[in-house]
């Protein structure tokens, strides 16, 4: 769209020049522009279209010999990957759902899954890359030659709507900056983990294939003038990550601190010098956060009702008030702080708390932290809540926690003069006088959003300062992101299950909880399978922010393990797989992680440094 100029400067040939050359000036710059998306619109779709003609042409032609050779079809295969890095930044962006059809996770996903009525959610089962990369790895598998040859046939008729879709679609100067900055932060929570390459661990390779797409686009947008390292630091990213290729040994704090964070800083500084139209997305990740570790980068509110119930500090004043009023339960003996200690980092240090009318009676869930708990898109371990809000209407009327009714603690409040007070304070842009129960919730959720704190050590050394971390902690963090596996769940930099780049969906995990530490029989908490009712979600369970772990034992939904020892031991055996629990379904890849006693106490030390400052 292009700026409006003032016309009435043609009354005068001096002012109708000045007047005139801000318009020949914008005209020709955006046409300028135009051209410059038009050229990466075609480099995009130029290879798509080379990767969809290699894997008909070299990989299928691999997977389909009479004779298999298995070093052929992993050849073929890992070069598909790295033909698709060079796209990803782009596809991922403006075509998500199409992207997720190619590289999307082994795992059935849910099409509808609409809580309102769960009965509409189905099962999608996965095909693309990663589907493949599990019948060619670790062992290749003759006798399911046809079944792989089936799945790189998918791939092959799935990339032609991609093709279709980048042969015409325009794109924006600003969302092309955009993707590329999500790209870096992929690159940063999923790329150097393994996320999507968990058995052939390629990810230096891709990650660099990545990167060096980014540095073939990001010239368009770098002037004369403009004063920038950021080609250098590509360059230098890219250097590393190909002189330091194994994935156990890869040094990840380096990567991220001397790298990463630069290059994600230098594609913000060009997103503040473009000029035109840009649109502010509601999403979480921040748009303008330069890395993912700004202090500000999240936005607490994103997953709240609407722009009506984004917090204020009115709303957070009245939201503890009522945090700590036993009034809001059915007896009068229990508030939320009663099961959310602020000393425990809001949990209570239960395995699981009592019913609220008998002690001698136990919820069936561990209570879990509310630091951060705003920094996600589901509730309960089982994710039935999609708001706070949601969340704090089924905690006060549930019969066994609360037992309480809004009714009731409507009435209570607006006898309360105190509470008026607050209420009309948080509420003033009500006509009416009423106080409502969404008032009331979204009181309680705006004072739990505000419960929001990323700075522990940990922040403080990727923001900058090296003397955060102990060399023991690097040492875990640098495990914790590719040995132990534990970021493929739990995602930097929230270290919960909301998946990056965009931070936008929970994500679930079946691991195959045991009853006790002595009873290695599979807990019977079907989890979110009781929400949704597909099969392969049958004992699974929302991942929590690992993010003042040492402060919220015991662990698990079920608060099975009390010492993050015992916890560091399920997942090393490969959680039920390794108690000799038979489940189907299990996520977690079942073999052993091998981490010897040293790396596991490094592990723990890390995840110790994530702890919350005051």
């Amino acid at each position: 769209m292009h700026k409006k100029t003032g016309i009435a400067a043609i009354l005068f040939a001096g002012l109708f020049i000045a007047g005139f050359i801000p318009f020949y000036t914008d005209h020709t710059a955006q046409t300028r522009a135009g051209r410059r998306e038009q050229k990466i619109q075609k480099k995009i779709f130029s290879q798509i279209v080379s990767f969809q003609e290699y894997i008909k042409d070299t990989l299928y032609a691999a997977v389909s010999k009479e004779q298999v050779d298995t070093l052929r079809i992993r050849q073929a295969f890992l070069q598909s990957r790295l033909l698709f890095k060079a796209f990803e930044w782009a596809a991922a962006y403006f075509a998500a759902d199409l992207t997720e059809r190619r590289n999307g996770p082994p795992v059935q996903g849910i099409e509808n899954a609409d809580l309102l009525d769960p009965s509409l959610a189905r099962g999608i089962d996965p095909v693309g890359l990663q589907v493949i990369e599990e019948l060619i790895y670790p062992v290749y598998d003759a006798d399911r030659k046809k079944e792989l040859a089936g799945e790189v046939e998918h791939l092959i008729i799935n990339t032609k709507y991609l093709v279709d879709y980048f042969a015409g679609h325009e794109l924006a100067g600003w969302r092309i900056l955009d993707a590329a900055k999500l790209e870096v932060f992929r690159i940063i929570a999923l790329g150097i983990t393994g996320f999507d390459n968990a058995l052939s661990l390629n990810s230096m390779e891709e990650s660099a294939a990545s990167l060096k797409s980014l540095r073939d686009m990001l010239p368009y947008y770098i002037s004369r003038n403009n004063k920038t390292y950021l080609l250098r630091d590509i360059d230098s990213a890219i250097g590393y990550l190909h002189q330091h290729p194994d994935f156990v040994s890869f040094n990840r704090a380096v990567f991220i601190t001397r790298f990463a964070n630069k290059i994600s800083a230098g594609i913000a500084q060009l997103e503040r010098s473009l000029a035109g139209p840009e649109i502010k997305y509601n999403r979480m990740l921040k748009q303008e956060a330069s890395t993912l570790f700004d202090p500000d980068a999240f936005n607490v509110n994103a997953f709240s009702p609407g722009p009506a119930f984004h917090s204020t500090p009115a709303k957070v004043a009245l939201g503890e008030k009522l945090f700590y009023d036993v009034s809001l339960s059915g007896t009068g003996t229990r508030s939320c702080a009663s099961c959310h200690r602020p000393e425990l980092a809001f949990t209570d240090g239960l395995a699981t708390n009592t019913d609220i009318h008998d002690p001698a009676k136990r919820l069936n869930r561990n209570v879990p932290t509310l630091l951060n708990a705003a920094l996600q898109s589901n509730y309960f371990y089982d994710m039935r809540a999609l708001t706070l809000e949601d969340q704090v209407h089924d905690v006060i009327s549930n019969k066994m926690e609360m037992d309480g009714s809004m009714d009731a603690v409507i009435q209570y409040v607006a006898a309360n003069k105190s509470y008026r007070l607050l209420f009309e304070k948080a509420f003033s842009a009500k006509m009416e006088n009423e106080i409502s129960p969404e008032e009331v919730a979204n009181a309680l959720a705006c004072y739990v959003r505000s419960l929001t704190k990323l700075n522990s050590r940990f922040d403080e050394y990727m923001q900058g300062n090296e003397q955060a971390l102990s060399v023991q902690e690097l040492s875990g963090f640098n495990l914790f992101m590719g040995k132990a596996k534990c970021a493929t769940c739990h995602f930097i930099p929230l270290f919960n299950g909301v998946t990056p780049p965009k931070y936008i969906m929970s994500e679930t995990e079946v691991l195959g909880v045991p009853v006790s530490v002595a009873d290695s029989t599979l807990d019977p908490d079907r989890g979110y399978y009781d929400v949704i009712g597909i099969d392969s979600y049958k004992h699974a369970f929302k991942i929590p922010t690992i993010r003042n772990i040492d402060k919220t034992a015991p662990y698990m939904h079920n608060g099975v393990y009390e010492t993050l020892d015992q916890v560091m031991e399920f997942y090393n055996n490969g959680g039920a797989a390794g108690l000799g629990i038979h489940l189907p379904n299990q996520t977690l890849p079942g073999e052993n992680l091998q981490l010897t006693e040293t790396e596991k106490t490094d592990v723990i030390a890390f995840m110790k440094s994530l702890e919350s400052e005051k």
